[in-house]
């Protein structure tokens, strides 16, 4: 069936609802519109759904997240794990409840489970929540750092990770199975509540995730002294981490926490910004504004899924807010885990950093003075997730700390994906120590470029949307494929690693091996000097991602550097 066939089909069949019928019968005269709408189905990726809301098949609604559902109970149901039950939670964006609230009803209606938070909760904790609870998957409706416009909905396993190869691919498989919108199964909430399959959860699940949180804390006595001393800004940008941010603050002692007012309430039009991405410096407006008249030490801010923590900290020599890249604040964090625990003599023998392929290479020298395994995997938190099960299953190693540049990271294993409530919770730890020796966070930061070295990372995104920009990014990938560059801005290539392919191939001898990780369309470039470049299309977004990474002598001449090979990097892609 042809897009515009599948159109008539929306428009005519008295499955779809009459506003879903209305909202297309205004765009009968937009060919265009009407292409990218019903050209594919809305793809269920590794991770799930996301994409822009409204009515057709290439789009986040009702039908879509059905369609998903059903898939996955049919999967569900084949590996016995219909008794086990399934989390559901949601962000603040636009249909989030209500998307929920169809999954829940299309799992019930296949006689499976539906535990669904009674309001709006972040990632985090329904990834606490699936092993809490002991269910077999979970669901969560999130379009994480998207535009208003996006929506998504990502599964997660029984270990309370996102799912991973080769549980993927049979999920994919099994949606994909679901061709006939009409033999999709759903019932009413009431009838589903009546029979037990539909359960609202709430604030008990809450208090045992932030008892997990409060754990990971090393040193309470140092929050407690200087609890008077430091002052925090944050904001959720309408989002999901509002209350569990500030309970845990609260709770902790930490006493001067100040949240910009005009960005507390869950919002899915998210008024005040164009783009929720605490990785995007207009983000902060707000929020540096509060902190320059509270004269704030540091400045927080997690996106609407609270799974992404972005942080600027007051520089005092110059008194301006310094931004702290996800490399950076990360950096932060897992150095302040292992020195204080190897002071305290908690550090263990067998313990792991575990870090993705485009994060800060000043990882894998702090872990080398630490004497901890440094364990890289491919881009996605999931992966880091999935490492964890391993360490548990395997008895190999005990995780420390785990990050991705893209501002995600976990301390603690009572999740399986990044947290940033959590990450709020280990920063703040780590202000209130360094206030305690008289340093800022700023100051910290310094500290560990003269320690470890001038790492400096960098991303380039370009979007290109609809049947056009998938063909670009095909065709662009495959450019880059088919050349063997000898060296970016002057920095030799030392190999080339095709994950797709899964080669890594050395530039001098022409030997290969591969990769030792999933088959995944990605391009990495190891350079002379420290240095490297990378290129993948994203998962989630309509966009192809470049990433580089240096290492100079000074905070200067590393950007230089980076900004060399950006422009390098981009050059040969023909961006």
């Amino acid at each position: 069936m042809g897009y515009k066939e599948k159109y008539e089909y929306w428009r005519t069949d008295a499955y779809f609802d009459a506003e879903t019928k209305a909202e297309l019968a205004a765009i009968a005269d937009n060919e265009a519109e009407i292409e990218d709408r019903f050209y594919r189905d809305l793809s269920f990726g590794t991770g799930g759904l996301r994409g822009v809301i409204g009515a057709g098949t290439n789009r986040m609604n009702v039908y879509t997240v059905r369609k998903a559902t059903q898939g996955l109970a049919n999967f569900i149901r084949m590996e016995n794990g219909q008794d086990k039950g399934v989390a559901i939670a949601f962000d603040s964006r636009r249909m989030s409840p209500e998307f929920a609230d169809e999954a829940a009803l299309c799992l019930a209606a296949n006689g499976i489970k539906a535990y669904v938070f009674e309001s709006l909760r972040p990632t985090p904790e329904l990834s606490f929540a699936v092993r809490e609870l002991g269910c077999i998957a979970g669901i969560v409706i999130t379009a994480s750092h998207n535009p208003p416009e996006y929506n998504g909905y990502k599964v997660y396993w029984e270990d309370g990770a996102q799912i991973t190869y080769p549980k993927d691919q049979e999920i994919i498989a099994e949606v994909g199975r679901v061709t006939d919108y009409a033999t999709v199964k759903t019932m009413t909430k009431e009838a589903a509540q009546t029979a037990g399959l539909y359960r609202t959860i709430g604030a008990e699940i809450d208090d045992r995730y932030i008892a997990e949180l409060k754990k990971q804390i090393i040193h309470p006595e140092i929050i407690r002294k200087v609890a008077d001393e430091i002052t925090i800004v944050y904001t959720p940008l309408h989002g999901t981490g509002n209350l569990p941010v500030r309970r845990v603050l609260s709770e902790l002692g930490f006493k001067k926490v100040y949240v910009v007012p005009e960005q507390e309430k869950p919002d899915g039009n998210f008024p005040t910004v164009s783009y929720p991405n605490p990785e995007d410096p207009n983000a902060f407006a707000l929020a540096l504004s509060l902190a320059k008249k509270v004269d704030a030490d540091i400045v927080l801010a997690t996106d609407p899924d609270a799974d992404r923590l972005g942080v600027y900290a007051k520089d005092a020599v110059s008194g301006e807010y310094m931004p702290f890249t996800g490399n950076m604040s990360g950096m932060i964090i897992a150095e302040y885990i292992l020195a204080r625990r190897k002071e305290n003599g908690t550090l263990p023998a067998d313990g792991a950093l575990v870090k993705t392929i485009v994060t800060t290479d000043m990882a894998d020298v702090i872990a080398e003075q630490y004497q901890v395994k440094l364990i890289e995997v491919l881009t996605g938190f999931k992966y880091i997730g999935e490492q964890i099960k391993f360490f548990e299953q395997q008895h190999s190693y005990k995780y420390l700390f785990g990050m991705e540049e893209s501002y995600g990271c976990l301390v603690g294993t009572h999740a399986r994906d990044k947290d940033a409530c959590v990450a709020v919770m280990a920063l703040c730890e780590a202000a209130a120590w360094c206030k305690s020796q008289g340093r800022t966070l700023w100051d910290q930061m310094l500290k560990l470029y003269r320690s470890y070295g001038y790492f400096r990372e960098g991303l380039e995104s370009v979007t290109l949307k609809g049947v056009d920009g998938s063909e670009k990014i095909r065709a662009m990938m495959a450019r880059m494929r088919a050349a063997a560059p000898e060296e970016f801005a002057g920095l030799k290539v030392l190999e080339i690693r095709d994950y797709q392919e899964n080669t890594i191939r050395d530039s001098k001898s022409g030997e290969t091996r591969p990769t030792g990780l999933p088959k995944s369309n990605v391009l990495y470039y190891k350079l002379e000097n420290n240095s490297w470049c990378c290129a993948r299309p994203s998962g989630t977004e309509p966009k192809i991602k470049f990433y580089m990474g240096v290492k100079g002598t000074s905070l200067e001449d590393s950007s230089k550097k980076l900004e060399e090979l950006r422009a390098a990097l981009l050059a040969f892609a023909g961006v």
